[in-house]
């Protein structure tokens, strides 16, 4: 078995003497290894091998050719490698994860910078519930009042900005899970192109890092460390992220008990965010079949889209309404009298237009026959 992860690791090794016109072949060639990255899962979850050294220094190789197949190929083993991080940090061993840290910041320092080492600076447009998205319609959430303050805010979107991050040299207890949520931005980025084993490690992760320490991990039977690892609030909404991804594509039962862990831990946390996204994406799931045999097909989020209806509320103030309103009231309140005098103006009013037909018939036959031919 040795000799079979030697073997595929060498053959990662043929990257170097390829010319620049050969590399986005070689990465469309990668997909038909089968047996590489079970071999490199295997390099990875052994902390004290002699190959991860060389194997996490041709995966940096890999991201740093700027080839998106080959920076895709990367990002999916992102999940084992953090696992690996933060067990050798909890077992307090660092020399075995040098190599390692020195990938993840390697990706993380290039990253944050554009193509002319400029810091960047992400944008996100967060949705407005006035108009449709890829998680809501208006007309789901029911009717809202136009207020003055709702009519000033309509239509406008809130951009949240992150960035610039600083460039990081090693690891340290204030700036690890600021690095690693980043880095698991980039591949919740990249969700749609990981493959399925990568999925489960996301899930598996996700799980040994909220129940570790704590009475889940024994009633789990997991034997791994039994360390608490400290989590921030950014960090569990990533991997929630991830995780919904994982539930509708596949991965039901691994993703089902993850987010069930993570929950578990945002509320020993009181980490509200978390709490927040986990909670709503878990009554979501209740309502929506989940496609539990895509593992193959074509991967997406699946979203329930219920049908526009236009509504319109009842505590809405137009000025069609004011005007209903006040016909509405006038016709109501009416006496004895109003109604005699009502009657009166019809029988006057049918009087003077039978008058008016009699006198134009006289005046004018010819043009009144024209005209009922005309019709």
């Amino acid at each position: 078995r040795l000799k079979s992860v030697v073997h595929q690791t060498n053959c990662v090794c043929m990257f170097q003497t390829l010319p620049d016109s050969a590399i986005s072949t070689y990465a469309a060639s990668l997909k038909d290894k089968g047996a590489l990255v079970p071999a490199l899962y295997k390099v990875i979850r052994e902390n004290y091998s002699d190959l991860l050294e060389p194997v996490c220094h041709q995966l940096f190789e890999f991201y740093r050719s700027g080839e998106p197949q080959l920076q895709r190929f990367t990002l999916q083993f992102l999940p084992e490698l953090l696992w690996s991080l933060l067990s050798v940090s909890a077992a307090r061993d660092p020399h075995t994860s040098g190599c390692i840290e020195a990938l993840l910041l390697g990706i993380y320092n290039l990253e944050i910078v554009d193509k002319d080492g400029q810091s960047k600076v992400l944008s996100f447009t967060v949705p407005s519930l006035s108009k449709p998205s890829v998680y809501h319609e208006p007309s789901a959430i029911g009717s809202m009042a136009l207020t003055e303050g709702a009519l000033a805010n309509h239509g406008l979107s809130r951009v949240v900005y992150s960035g610039p991050h600083l460039q990081r040299e090693t690891f340290t207890a204030q700036n690890r899970f600021e690095v690693l949520t980043f880095l698991l931005l980039c591949y919740n980025a990249a969700l749609s192109y990981m493959t399925s084993t990568s999925l489960q490690s996301l899930c598996q992760l996700s799980s040994r890092v909220c129940i570790c320490g704590y009475p889940r991990q024994q009633m789990r039977r997991y034997k791994g460390i039994s360390t608490r690892l400290t989590v921030t609030s950014e960090f569990l909404v990533q991997l929630i992220t991830g995780i919904h991804y994982a539930l509708c594509n596949g991965e039901v039962e691994l993703g089902s008990k993850a987010l069930d862990d993570v929950l578990y831990r945002a509320q020993l946390e009181l980490f509200p965010e978390a709490l927040l996204v986990g909670n709503a994406i878990k009554s979501s799931l209740h309502s929506a079949a989940l496609k539990s045999n895509n593992k193959e097909g074509a991967r997406s989020i699946q979203v329930e889209i219920t049908p526009t209806s236009s509504r319109i509320s009842r505590n809405a103030v137009t000025s069609l309404s004011i005007r209903g309103h006040r016909w509405k009231r006038h016709g109501e309140m009416h006496t004895p009298e109003k109604s005699n005098l009502r009657c009166s103006r019809k029988a006057v009013g049918d009087q003077l237009a039978e008058t008016r037909e009699e006198f134009s018939h006289t005046l004018y036959p010819k043009a009144r026959r024209l005209s009922v031919f005309s019709l």
